[in-house]
């Protein structure tokens, strides 16, 4: 199940307290199996109110990137990483795997 939203959060929120209010308001009890009531069908309205509001879209994944694999004795290439003030650091990429050697010893 999807965590809520903060907008179902809120919208539910507010329907409990404004519904529970306008019930008591409007009904005039005094006793309390009627602020029972009240509360009761306030919560059971405001989680109705939350669970209809429409969920967000689901962002799409990009696409994995599979990097090619550079002829022998070509240039190596470097990324350009920003460090914390901003400046590009040159880092280099890491070098394809040979046929012959194992994934980790890179």
């Amino acid at each position: 199940m999807p965590r809520p939203t903060a907008a179902q959060l809120v919208y539910g929120s507010a329907t409990v307290v404004c519904t529970t209010l306008a019930l008591l308001l409007l009904s005039g009890t005094e006793s309390g199996i009627g602020v029972a009531i009240a509360a009761t069908t306030g919560l059971a309205l405001g989680l109705l109110v939350a669970v209809r509001l429409p969920q967000p879209a689901p962002r799409p994944r990009p696409a994995p990137h599979h990097p090619r694999t550079a002829p022998a004795g070509a240039p190596t290439r470097t990324h350009h990483l920003p460090d914390a003030f901003g400046a590009q650091e040159r880092v280099p990429a890491a070098r394809p795997a040979r046929q012959d050697e194992h994934s980790l010893r890179r």
